[in-house]
């Protein structure tokens, strides 16, 4: 298995290279949605939270990502010794209209296209994905990780409607008028979500791009009034089972796995690692579980990191593990120190169980 790290747009700079290389990872996963752009409650000094009006403003929706600017990405990583493993997260600019199956659909899913044969032409092996119409949201952050450091949990989904003019908890449209976004039901959701697998899965073969899918985080069956896609273990099968390409794969958050109240997170990674379709690895750990979690170290929590790493291993994982959180530890750099201590410890396990690479 291949140590990685996740850098957030302003993170895309030789500083940060540097950091992942001296913390001993070998690949990078990158966002190039700006989270932060405007955004009022939302701090770029660590994961994006947010409140009711979301993290930020999406993107330019006539810019989509061109294979130059993905292509010079990918150099600039390489030269700094790293490989560019996967881009995370379309714009919601891009695609909302997927999501919300609005008068734009037709369009977005041509968007979708052109971005996966952008980033396969590049040279770029994974696209990661949320299928998720309210996004990450209903977070909250506090001093309760070990010595006061502060992590992100959940009291309860945040069900306050989605107001029009926003979708996976960015605004798209700001001159929206008033009004909320009509609530889905679960069967319309799964129905978008395969009209979108049937649209794009065809794409990503031909350009030799693996898509990969996030679990919702935070995992309640209802966020902003809308319904979750995947929010317990057993619904990754479900989608696995929309489109059996092997370019239909998971994006597998174990963090938010074992935050899902169904429990059975080691059975999940042992099954879903079983059949191959597991794309790369978030890996964080948690305590405690739907309604009520908060993220913790990774030296401790409820999640057995050792035993997830030798599942993996038994059954022939070779891919990237990234942490996508951490705590914030109290020094000058807080996000920093916090990944150090994350990537430090994955290391050691890894070197621990044989997987290290």
């Amino acid at each position: 298995m291949k140590l990685g790290l996740g850098l957030y747009k302003h993170m895309l700079n030789d500083e940060y290279y540097r950091f992942a290389r001296q913390c001993g990872c070998t690949h990078v996963v990158v966002h190039l949605v700006d989270y932060f752009n405007r955004g009022q409650d939302n701090r770029p000094v660590d994961q994006p939270l947010g409140g009711l009006g979301g993290w930020g403003v999406a993107g330019d929706p006539n810019k989509l990502w061109s294979y130059e600017e993905l292509a010079a990405l990918k150099a600039e990583i390489n030269a700094a010794g790293l490989e560019l493993e996967a881009i995370e997260n379309f714009d919601p600019a891009h695609w909302h209209d997927v999501l919300l199956d609005g008068p734009q659909k037709a369009r977005h899913l041509e968007n979708c296209k052109t971005i996966i044969r952008n980033i396969g032409r590049a040279g770029i092996p994974i696209m990661a994905y949320n299928f998720s119409i309210a996004g990450v949201a209903g977070r909250i952050k506090g001093p309760w990780g070990r010595g006061g450091a502060e992590v992100v949990g959940i009291e309860g989904a945040e069900n306050d409607p989605l107001p029009q003019g926003m979708a996976w908890n960015m605004v798209v449209d700001e001159h929206a008028r008033g009004g909320i976004v009509p609530p889905a039901t679960p069967e319309q959701l799964w129905q978008r979500a395969k009209d979108f697998l049937d649209a794009v899965v065809p794409v990503a073969e031909e350009a030799g791009v693996t898509l990969a899918a996030h679990p919702d985080d935070p995992p309640t069956p209802t966020m902003r009034g809308q319904p979750r896609l995947v929010h317990q273990p057993r619904l990754y099968q479900k989608l696995l089972d929309l489109h059996p390409s092997p370019n239909n794969a998971l994006e597998f958050c174990i963090g938010t796995l074992a935050e899902m109240s169904e429990g059975g997170v080691l059975e999940a990674v042992d099954q879903y690692s079983k059949q191959g379709r597991v794309a790369y690895v978030h890996l964080r750990n948690v305590r405690g579980h739907v309604p009520s979690y908060r993220e913790t170290f990774i030296d401790e929590g409820d999640l057995d990191v050792l035993r997830v790493l030798r599942i993996l291993k038994d059954n022939k994982f070779d891919g990237v593990i990234i942490p996508d959180h951490a705590p914030q530890m109290a020094c000058a750099a807080p996000w920093h120190a916090g990944m150090a201590f994350a990537l430090g410890y994955l290391r050691a396990a890894l070197q621990s169980v044989g997987a290290a690479e």
